[in-house]
């Protein structure tokens, strides 16, 4: 029997993992500062401690400090030492174990076209906030040591928490402006980053980028995504200078310039590399949005 050690369990994509982990018929571990849905409770403090990986046979790495925070701010310190320091502890915890780390294609400088994004892609500077620094910064350490990286695109799924509040509160009279034209964009089910977990543990050690099959055009994306919800809208389009603009200057709250470069520039994953591995997603957008998690809630996403 396979014994996986899952960081972060609690959270978003490490609920998924350890629930799919647990049905493939792993012995699962949840390490963090609470228990995940299903296993034992190994408790572990990403930013202080070192954690316990005794008896692991895999190590799954979800922890993560997330949120969109300015350069400089007091949140960006919290974040690198859970995304930084926390990595780094656990990597010299893991003596050898095969890891599996849990990237973000917000590793990915913007600065450059990405149209079509490979592991190769610049991902030393131009980060838009401490998040895709501090995830860079650990992206190398694992890497570095040896494991393996996933990288995937704006994680949807059951349970999401965080794009649908913001998608609704800036419904106003059923339109919703998006900066710019409509652009495609990569987009990963939670279910298909999970299964990617579970079978990286086989994939030679380097960077592989995670998303659904084909890329999705974002206007109607979000359409599918808000009406999941019973929410139908009209979608306008706001020039993407007058949106940066208002960004800089703190004029629309909760919008910074990551959301805008997120949503208004193509962002596309090359995923050839983990699809010569095995990589095979089995959810796309619509059956994943009908999906419910295991407390009846309906899909949503995050663009992250």
């Amino acid at each position: 029997m396979l014994r996986v050690a899952i960081t972060g369990a609690s959270g978003f994509c490490g609920s998924h993992l350890a629930r799919t982990a647990a049905a493939a018929g792993a012995e699962v571990r949840c390490l963090g500062r609470r228990p995940g849905p299903v296993g034992r409770h190994v408790r572990w403090d990403a930013a202080a401690e070192t954690p316990d990986l005794r008896g692991a046979d895999l190590v799954v790495h979800c922890a993560a400090a997330v949120g969109d925070h300015p350069p400089g701010s007091p949140a960006e310190a919290e974040q690198h030492a859970v995304n930084v320091d926390g990595t780094a502890r656990l990597l010299e915890a893991a003596a050898g174990r095969p890891v599996v780390f849990v990237s973000s294609a917000s590793v990915y400088d913007p600065r450059t076209d990405r149209s079509l994004v490979r592991e190769d892609h610049p991902t030393a500077g131009g980060h838009r906030n401490a998040y895709g620094r501090t995830k860079a910064a650990a992206d190398r350490l694992a890497l570095a040591s040896g494991a393996v990286a996933l990288r995937p695109r704006a994680v949807y799924g059951p349970g999401d928490p965080h794009l649908m509040p913001r998608l609704l509160e800036r419904v106003r009279r059923g339109l919703l402006l998006l900066p710019g034209r409509d652009v495609p964009l990569s987009l990963t089910a939670v279910q298909n980053l999970a299964d990617a977990c579970l079978a990286a543990a086989t994939w030679q050690p380097g960077a592989y980028n995670i998303a659904d099959a084909a890329p999705y055009r974002r206007d109607a994306a979000v359409r599918t995504v808000l009406a999941v919800h019973g929410v139908r809208v009209r979608i306008g389009h706001v020039p993407v200078a007058a949106t940066e603009f208002a960004a800089r200057r703190g004029l629309l709250p909760g919008l910074t310039p990551y959301a805008v470069d997120q949503l208004a520039r193509p962002v596309v994953l090359d995923t050839a590399k983990a699809f010569g591995q095995g990589y095979r997603p089995r959810w796309e957008l619509a059956s994943a949005l009908s999906a419910t998690d295991d407390h009846g809630l309906a899909t949503s996403a995050e663009i992250t």
